[in-house]
């Protein structure tokens, strides 16, 4: 039987040559890439349950208790979505991850779901990245607001998405993959303004 996951195409392959042409170079550097196919599950279980603490031991992280918190260990990354809801991101291959984490919550009151075809990531980075995002997200990005390692959920350009820091410029967005390629063009278009062209045209 053939393996149908060797024949997968991201929603963003249309526009893979635009995104690779799109990055700005510079001190005003600011540069778009796709993640794709990164395993994404989705978990809600009682926080307080045996069934929470099986599927931490599972992960081998502390699922977040709170708004914006990420927790982390080796492949697998928690990001908190409600009181009682968590996205598990992985490099971890989706069917063996769904089912350590099925295996851990048994017969027990909760949901582990693979949405891994659901959404996918798209990483923004560089000196600018933050003034690209401030274009069209209504967040506080500053620092002193929000940091590296958190994430929420908010919209850019009206698109509902999953927001997360990563490093100090550094984000991670996970639109849905309806949306994405929306998403993308929205980038590309918000990070031209950095480029050096752009400048030279606005100077002359």
């Amino acid at each position: 039987m053939d393996d149908l996951t060797l024949q997968r195409r991201s929603p963003l392959s249309d526009l893979a040559e635009r995104i690779r042409a799109g990055a700005v170079t510079g001190d005003r550097q600011v540069r778009l890439t796709e993640l794709p196919f990164l395993t994404m599950i989705s978990v809600r279980v009682d926080p307080g349950s045996p069934a929470a603490a099986a599927v931490e031991g599972a992960l081998g992280a502390h699922l977040p208790r709170s708004c914006g918190q990420v927790t982390a260990d080796g492949p697998h990354h928690v990001l908190w979505l409600g009181p009682d809801e968590w996205l598990v991101v992985s490099e971890t291959a989706p069917s063996d991850l769904h089912g350590a984490l099925t295996d851990a919550v048994g017969d027990a009151h909760a949901a582990v779901v693979d949405v891994s075809a659901n959404r996918t990531l798209l990483e923004l980075s560089g000196p600018s990245a933050r003034c690209v995002l401030e274009k069209g997200c209504p967040v506080d990005l500053h620092p002193r607001a929000f940091e590296d390692g958190r994430a929420v959920m908010t919209t850019l350009a009206r698109i509902p998405l999953l927001l997360w820091q990563t490093g100090p410029d550094t984000y991670r967005l996970l639109p849905r993959s309806s949306f994405a390629q929306y998403v993308a063009c929205w980038l590309l278009d918000a990070m031209q303004e950095f480029g050096s062209d752009f400048l030279d045209g606005a100077a002359s």
